[in-house]
This record gives C-alpha cells, structure tokens and sequence, in this order.
C-alpha cells in the first residue's frame, strides 16, 4: 500500500540539509480515533481479525491458493507446497527455495529446475513449510524481476493466513540463479526473513548495507569459476565482515567448499570440507580444510526474526519500488526517497536516535506499544537534534499498518514522519 497514512498522524518535519536546525509540526489526523493505552491488545486483535477475515474471503487469495500461481502486472508466479511434520506451537517455519536456471531459450529448463527444487531441500527437512517457486520469467534475473517482489510479499502473506506460518520463522533459500536471487531479495527486503541461504549464485553488485539484522550463509564451489563465483562469495563473504566489524549486526557465515565446481552436497545435514580460512584461499591459496554441515535449513533454524530491531540501518539506494509497502521493519519512506542511509537506535528509556545521511526526501518511523510508552513522551533525536512528542495511539493507524504487510509483527498505532526542508 504505496500510501501509507504519511497524511493520517503527526508529523516531525526536520531540516536535514545542514544537520543543525528543523521544524516541528504535529499534524492533525482527518478522523482520528484514538486508541486508550489499556485497549492497544485488544485494538490490535481486532484489527488482525477483520484483516484476516476479509482476506480469506477474498476472491483472489481463494483462486490463487488453489492455482498455487500468483499474478502481479504481466508476471505470473507459480509455487509448489509441501507441508512437512507437526506444526510446533507459534506456527510452521517457511523456507521459500529458488531454483536454479534462468535465461533460456525455452522455459523447459527452468521448469526442470524447478521441478528438481520441489524436493531439493525438502527431503531433509523434518517440520515446515516448504514452497518451492517458478521464476516469473525465462531471464538471467527470474527470481527477482520487478514483479517477483510484490509477489515474495503476496506469497507471505497467503501463507501465514492459509498455512499457520510463523511470521518469525520465514527463510529464503536458492540455488545459482536461486542464488543471485537471495542476493537480490534479502538485500531489497531483509525485514521479511529470519535467515537466508545462497549457494552458487552471483550477487551482480548489490550492496549488503541492508542485510544488519538478516543472517547469511554463502555457499560456492573452489572451482566455480564462471562469473568468478568463487571469488566474488569469498569477497562479500569478507565485505560481510568488514559491516560487522563497523556496526556490529551482520550475522554471517562463508563456505568455501573444497574440490568442488558449481554443485556440491549442500542438500543433506552432512558435514562436508570447506576452506578454514576464506581469506587466506582467496589470498594466498590455502586449503586447508575444516568439516561443516552446510544444509541451509540447519544454518537457517537458528534465528528467529526480531520484527523490531532495536538499531536497523537503511540503504535507500537498494530498494524495490514495485514492492506495494514503503516499509522497512518499522520505518518507512515512499519510492521517491532513493538515496542516502538512515541509522535508528534505540536511545534512552522512550526514545531514538537517528542519523540520516545524504537522504534525499522524507522517511518516518511507525511506533507500536513494544517500542514506545505511548503515556509518556517520546523523544527522538535526528542529526544530534533533540524533539520530544506527545502520541496518541489511532485506530485508523493500526487499521492501515495491518493491511500492509499482513504481518501481525508489524501492527502500528502512531507515525512520525521526518520532512526535509
């Protein structure tokens, strides 16, 4: 929902450019209707119930999930689901598998491809729901055209309404071209994911500023030398390290494995050679070799997504505008705001500091009951400039945010948007 309420609640409007001065202008909302603080539960229930509702009784989910093919624009993606074991108590894990392929003359190959990922990772999986994708086109970027990202959205959604999903216990694995596309849609849209996993893929330049609170393991073969995606792993592998090292954040892991091309035993828990010390095989040739279990899945189950990071950083430049949320984990910005990097953290006991750099338009941040005491005021401190706020918690706020992402996780009540001047 491109609109998200920027006109629905108030707004902090800040002069960014020098960094030194910026207005403030509470706005007020059309129809408020304001939510006492006793009653956010309760308010919150309500609005998923009526969501949920009017959703599994909308004619598209009904033919889309039983078609298992989704439709965005001229882009059609088709899913194939497996559900696997006893469903634990917060809902089933989600592991969406991307196959490999791509380009090609003829969808033959992909569809083989894809037919093989339908089991590829499954067989060794003891309890989840499995979805293995089609890429929406026959193009070197089938995972991640621009239509496959409102549809990664779309396809969430679906699941956790018609599957019991755990929203926090989503991943995102791929193989070569499902590879490129981990890269692709972890980077675009990290607050979706608990975890990822790409082997054998090619990240063609995307940064990885995103990927703070999203987890990561990248896979490659020594000898996978087409492309360089050998080296190029090894290199992001480290340029991982480098983010940690400056931020903290970054969870991740690099496998290099030994006597290997493009395949290798990545779809069974077994523990297999990898290079000990990616930096000195990419460097200086070493080989020598440590055992590891590589299998996505058992990398991936051990993070659970924090919806509400309490640091997340921004890069505005590595978005995908067909997406139909401006959001990201609980701040959000319209499309037109596609430059520049926002830090948020939380700072002291009702408020956050923000450091906006080079941000070329407005952004906001959306505020719930888990991260602010709405009976006090909120401070927020943007650029080393301090403002304090009164907030009252909106029906109407809670009602929008809800539909936007279907993600009971992501449920707001209030909004503050930062203009520049």
């Amino acid at each position: 929902m491109k609109k998200l309420l920027v006109i629905l609640l108030l707004a902090l409007v800040l002069a960014l450019p020098a960094q030194a001065e910026y207005a403030v202008e509470p706005l007020e909302i059309a129809a408020p209707q304001p939510i006492g603080i006793n009653n956010l539960a309760e308010a919150k229930a309500e609005a998923w119930s009526a969501y949920a509702d009017a959703q599994l009784n909308d004619p598209t989910l009904l033919q889309e999930t039983q078609d298992c093919a989704m439709t965005f624009g001229e882009a059609t993606m088709r899913y194939a689901v497996l559900v696997i074991g006893d469903k634990p108590e917060l809902g089933y894990p989600m592991y969406i598998a991307m196959h490999g392929g791509g380009s090609d003359d003829t969808p033959d190959f992909n569809d083989e491809q894809w037919d093989e990922m339908k089991t590829y990772y499954s067989d060794a999986l003891d309890c989840g729901v499995y979805v293995a994708v089609r890429g929406v086109r026959d193009t070197w970027d089938t995972h991640f055209n621009p239509e496959s990202y409102p549809l990664y959205d779309r396809l969430i959604r679906y699941m956790i309404l018609t599957q019991d999903v755990d929203p926090n216990r989503v991943y995102v694995e791929g193989f070569s071209a499902g590879g490129d596309g981990v890269y692709a849609i972890g980077n675009r849209m990290p607050d979706r994911f608990a975890a990822a996993n790409m082997s054998s893929g090619h990240p063609n330049g995307i940064s990885m500023v995103n990927m703070y609170n999203l987890p990561i393991q990248l896979q490659a073969g020594e000898y996978d030398d087409e492309y360089d995606r050998h080296k190029i792993t090894a290199e992001y592998g480290l340029k991982l390290d480098e983010l940690q090292a400056e931020y903290g954040g970054y969870e991740h892991r690099t496998l290099i494995h030994y006597d290997c091309g493009h395949n290798y035993d990545d779809f069974q828990p077994t523990p297999i050679p990898v290079m000990a010390d990616i930096a000195a095989w990419l460097n200086d040739g070493d080989r020598t070799t440590v055992d590891v279990d590589s299998f996505p899945p058992d990398y991936m189950d051990a993070f659970t997504r924090d919806p509400l990071p309490t640091s997340l950083i921004w890069d505005l430049s590595t978005r995908a505008d067909t997406r139909e949320t401006e959001t990201f984990y609980y701040m959000s910005a319209p499309y037109t705001t596609n430059q520049g990097m926002i830090q948020v953290a939380s700072a002291g006991d009702n408020g956050f500091a923000i450091e906006a750099d080079d941000v070329n338009g407005e952004f906001s941040i959306l505020l719930n009951e888990y991260m602010v005491d709405f009976s006090q005021p909120v401070t927020f401190v943007v650029n080393g400039e301090e403002t304090t706020l009164t907030l009252t918690p909106d029906m109407a706020v809670l009602a929008a945010t809800t539909e936007d992402r279907g993600d009971p996780w992501y449920q707001f009540e209030a909004m503050v948007t930062f203009r520049a001047q």
